[in-house]
């Protein structure tokens, strides 16, 4: 018998956070049907001033959301805080992109009539959120999807439901209807039944690329409904010639070691040139022996707190253990910080000596490194992925950047920036099993609505001068 509720649970203590009734899918589907045109024929000002007055609710209940981010994920509360500064933050940006990306436009037409370019909302959206950044990452689907104009279902994950329950609140606070916005707790059964859903013109996803997958293969006979997809990496970071050696090796650490490495963006492979190694893997260990691993309210406040949850950590320790026994070579071993609990040390791993690598991603604190001799080497190690997500380039000179910038298959590439330091204000995806070619953060705005081509005159106008008979 299936489970009438969800249970929400603090990786950092085991106790619940959170219980609620899983949602009815058909129900909620018929009542933001039937939302959708009012909300559709408001005065995009209006719209745009109900968001903005959205993100003054996130700012009064910021301790209580940030309180709920570290609790049900686990996170350190300094970097909870800054998750809710990036739902604040996500409205301005939003209304910019809207305007930029789906503005008006006046087009050149013949017998002096008008022809017009316009943007029209898709309906009822989809937004299936993940559990990393539970406010944050639906946040930037649900936002310019209700700029647009279109209504909004959102399935928070199974594992963070509170955060999302939390969120839509503000949303209703500020005057968006309640049939507007709604939540939809649940876990994988109900998320699939959305998917599939005849009343979800569009769905919007941010998780795994196995879900991704599915979600793709599940709406391929249905190209009517619009899909962005979101998905994880196995994304590279190449060190090339620099002196800098401890801003290399604090660059590598917060790439791959934030959030105890659960960020689709985490520095997942570091390729290191041979000369450097030896002081590059040094220096990276010796910072990521002084991580400080802990509940989220600890003081001193810890760098990362938990992964997710338990069976997070098993998979995420026999992981290490397989990568070892198929001939790594153990940096920093992974281990169990605390019985029944899902704290892992940050772990290290020279993988040179793995024929075939596996390509997956580890979603945690699991660092594994490559030696090679040139840099064609390098780039070609750093493409050795189906994903395509993120990559970042330490060191080179700037024809190395170059060379790097044009060769290597990701959509986000930065240079002496950690693997994570994506910019809102830009787009936001990958190619491969990271992405769809719909990226999300600035570049939301093409999904959420779709161009209308308009040929327009006040009065019908027309003659045929050609093929007629006369009268």
């Amino acid at each position: 018998m299936a489970a009438a509720e969800i249970v929400s649970f603090e990786p950092a203590t085991g106790a619940e956070v959170w219980r609620g009734k899983i949602g009815d899918v058909e129900e909620v589907v018929a009542r933001a049907r039937r939302a959708w045109p009012a909300w559709a024929a408001q005065p995009l000002a209006t719209r745009i001033e109900l968001v903005r007055r959205f993100a003054n609710e996130v700012r009064k209940d910021a301790d209580k959301l940030a309180t709920m981010i570290s609790r049900e994920t686990g996170k350190p509360l300094w970097e909870a805080r800054t998750e809710v500064e990036s739902v604040v933050n996500k409205v301005e940006i939003s209304i910019r992109a809207y305007a930029d990306r789906t503005s008006q436009r006046k087009l050149d037409s013949a017998l002096q009539g008008t022809a017009a370019l316009r943007h029209k909302p898709h309906g009822v959206l989809a937004v299936l959120g993940p559990y990393n950044f539970p406010a944050h990452l639906p946040n930037g689907h649900i936002v310019p999807a209700l700029i647009a104009g279109n209504a909004v279902v959102f399935k928070p994950s199974e594992k963070t439901p509170a955060t999302g329950e939390l969120l839509a609140q503000c949303f209703h606070r500020a005057g968006i209807s309640a049939a507007v916005v709604q939540v939809l707790i649940g876990g994988p059964a109900e998320g699939q039944a959305l998917v599939a859903h005849d009343g979800i013109d569009g769905v919007l996803f941010t998780g795994s690329a196995h879900a991704g997958i599915a979600i793709n293969r599940k709406l391929a006979s249905n190209p009517g409904k619009i899909v962005a997809l979101e998905m994880g990496g196995n994304n590279p970071i190449v060190v090339w010639d620099t002196p800098k050696i401890e801003d290399t090796a604090t660059l590598i650490v917060q790439s791959a070691f934030t959030s105890a490495g659960q960020r689709c963006t985490a520095g997942r492979r570091l390729i290191v040139k041979s000369s450097m190694y030896d002081e590059v893997v040094s220096q990276v260990k010796h910072l990521a022996d002084r991580i400080i691993v802990g509940a989220p309210f600890d003081e001193p406040a810890p760098f990362m707190g938990p992964v997710i949850d338990n069976r997070t950590a098993d998979g995420l320790t026999e992981s290490f253990v397989y990568l070892l026994s198929s001939g790594g070579r153990p940096i920093k071993h992974m281990v169990r910080l605390q019985d029944g609990l899902p704290f892992l040390s940050p772990a290290i791993i020279d993988v040179t000596g793995i024929a075939e690598r596996p390509d997956v991603e580890l979603f945690g604190p699991l660092l594994q490194v490559v030696k090679v001799d040139d840099f064609d080497e390098a780039i070609a190690e750093a493409n050795n992925t189906r994903f395509g997500l993120s990559a970042s380039l330490i060191g080179g000179t700037p024809q190395d950047y170059n060379r790097f910038w044009a060769n290597i298959r990701a959509g986000v590439v930065n240079w002496n920036r950690p693997t994570n330091g994506a910019s809102s204000a830009a787009p936001f995806g990958g190619v491969g099993l990271s992405g769809n070619h719909r990226p999300s953060a600035y570049y939301a705005a093409d999904y959420c609505a779709y161009p209308v081509a308009s040929s327009e005159m006040d009065q019908p106008r027309a003659s045929i001068g050609v093929g007629l008979r006369s009268e």
